[in-house]
């Protein structure tokens, strides 16, 4: 379960890009992930996952969001490393994954208490590369999450949307 980001995020990493490109990938496309949802839960049912889902984003009232630095995970629990990305300052947002990760499963090593709300930027490279870019200065991005939605990695495509209510 993601939250939208807004074209501020999109034009921030456009220009983060030539400073990427030492990486081995660098993300064309930039979510924010409150909840992953394994596809054990989906196969139980997918309409069963859509309610329960519905149900939290019908009880979460919209919430601000603040983009406001750039960090690295030096040793993440898959893929390659490091992955830098953009980070996150929400309470809203670590109440609401408290909650779905009530609701779903826990995937270990992502979410609980180790959860790092964040925007992937790039990945693989080196530690040293990884490191300069956390001293990029650049104005604090603000807005307020209104809007979630799932994703599909095999068709690599929104799924379901939905509104925060609250």
């Amino acid at each position: 379960m993601n939250l939208q980001v807004p074209p501020d995020v999109e034009r921030l990493a456009d220009e983060l890009h030539p400073k990427l490109t030492a990486f081995e990938k660098v993300r064309q496309r930039h979510t924010l992930v409150v909840k992953r949802i394994e596809n054990d839960e989906w196969r139980t049912g997918p309409g069963g996952v859509r309610e329960r889902l519905r149900r939290v984003l019908d009880q979460t009232r919209p919430f601000s969001v603040r983009v406001d630095g750039i960090d690295y995970f030096a040793d993440p629990p898959s893929g390659r490393a490091p992955v830098v990305y953009l980070t996150v300052e929400s309470e809203g947002i670590h109440q609401l994954h408290r909650r779905l990760c009530q609701e779903f499963q826990v995937v270990e090593g992502y979410e609980g208490e180790g959860y790092t709300p964040h925007i992937t930027l790039a990945r693989g490279g080196s530690v040293e590369d990884a490191e300069r870019l956390t001293d990029v200065e650049f104005e604090p991005i603000e807005w307020t999450a209104t809007r979630a939605f799932t994703w599909d990695k095999e068709h690599r495509e929104a799924v379901d949307r939905f509104r925060l209510r609250g």
